[in-house]
């Protein structure tokens, strides 16, 4: 069984498609919503849903293709697996380039659908550890002063110059006072070497 907080969204036109899958699916422990067309499923987005999408290719109005496409123009983040009973390599080549994680022609086995599920939610796992790491990064760096923020961006679009004489002449202040601001910035980021810092920052994330 699948005890994960995270939704499986089925998009089909065909009623029968929808039924099966939300039957089979809802069997093997998955949280299951199902949607007849593309308009209905955008309809009901709201809030933080973290989930997959299992989308019918060839869909009346908006295709499933044509879904896709919204969702990656609005940053909308849902892995996809597309489903589809007439689909061609052209197509298929077209959803993988969008950014789908895979293309199942019908009829497809149950367990091939599920494989490629627990593979999208270790992508949403690991898409919501890194939106965590990089949130409790950018909280760190907010902490910092605007001098020590200043330094930070010397030393990680200048590594080469990050002696504290070199650091001090850059900033018309002491080596001493350079001193002082590294242990502090280095505390402040929870890392512990010059090195593990500027593998940690990079130039964007300093900018602002």
């Amino acid at each position: 069984m699948n005890d994960v907080p995270f939704t499986v969204f089925v998009v089909d036109d065909d009623d029968g498609i929808r039924v099966s899958l939300e039957r089979a699916l809802s069997m093997r422990g998955y949280r299951v919503e199902t949607y007849d067309s593309a308009r209905s499923f955008l309809e009901s987005l709201g809030g933080d849903r973290p989930g997959c999408l299992v989308l019918d290719y060839g869909m009346p109005g908006m295709n499933g293709l044509e879904l896709q496409q919204y969702l990656n123009a609005h940053e909308i983040r849902l892995p996809i697996i597309f489903i589809t009973g007439h689909g061609g390599v052209p197509e298929s080549v077209q959803a993988i380039k969008g950014g789908a994680l895979d293309f199942l022609e019908k009829p497809f086995p149950q367990s091939a659908l599920a494989e490629r599920i627990d593979a999208a939610f270790e992508i949403i796992r690991s898409q919501i550890s890194a939106d965590r790491s990089q949130r409790e990064k950018q909280a760190r760096l907010d902490s910092l002063t605007a001098r020590e923020r200043e330094i930070v961006r010397l030393f990680v679009e200048r590594p080469a110059e990050t002696s504290s004489k070199e650091v001090a002449a850059h900033f018309g202040i002491s080596p001493r006072t350079v001193d002082h601001h590294r242990a502090r910035i280095l505390e402040k980021l929870e890392v512990k070497s010059l090195a593990e810092l500027i593998a940690l920052v990079r130039p964007a994330d300093i900018a602002r």
